[in-house]
């Protein structure tokens, strides 16, 4: 008996529409991930792309438990001596609510090249408008 591998380019890929309002941050993002990485489907092979594509609308009105509005710190590096940047995640709610799921997302994918091209499989959108229409995506409850 042999084991079976699946390749990428024989993965039907499919649509998925999110609605992130009310949704818990993380609650959200683990999903997210199992979509994006494809483990929700019975052929999923670890080395492989065999995943489907997200769009989340509506990303400003994700919510966060307990106090980590103001708690939660993110921090990036310019590369430079004293370049370190932090920002809390209230202000990157309001700034850029997109990137709050984004890295969340991220940080639950493998931490390689495969890992960023199924990061680009993920669409998120401020409000309820995105221009996938014509991809057909299903609405996925979570």
């Amino acid at each position: 008996m042999k084991t079976f591998v699946a390749k990428e380019q024989e993965i039907q890929k499919k649509w998925f529409l999110v609605d992130a309002e009310n949704r818990v941050l993380g609650r959200l993002a683990t999903q997210i991930a199992i979509r994006l990485r494809g483990k929700h489907k019975p052929v999923f092979t670890p080395h492989a792309d065999t995943g489907d594509f997200v769009v989340v609308i509506n990303a400003e009105k994700v919510t966060l438990t307990g106090a980590k509005l103001d708690k939660k710190i993110y921090y990036r590096h310019s590369g430079y001596i004293g370049g370190l940047k932090k920002i809390t995640a209230r202000r990157l709610l309001e700034q850029k609510p997109e990137d709050v799921l984004r890295l969340a997302v991220k940080r639950m994918l493998p931490k390689n090249s495969l890992g960023r091209r199924q990061l680009k499989k993920l669409k998120i959108y401020k409000g309820t408008d995105h221009p996938h229409q014509a991809q057909h995506p299903e609405v996925l409850e979570i």
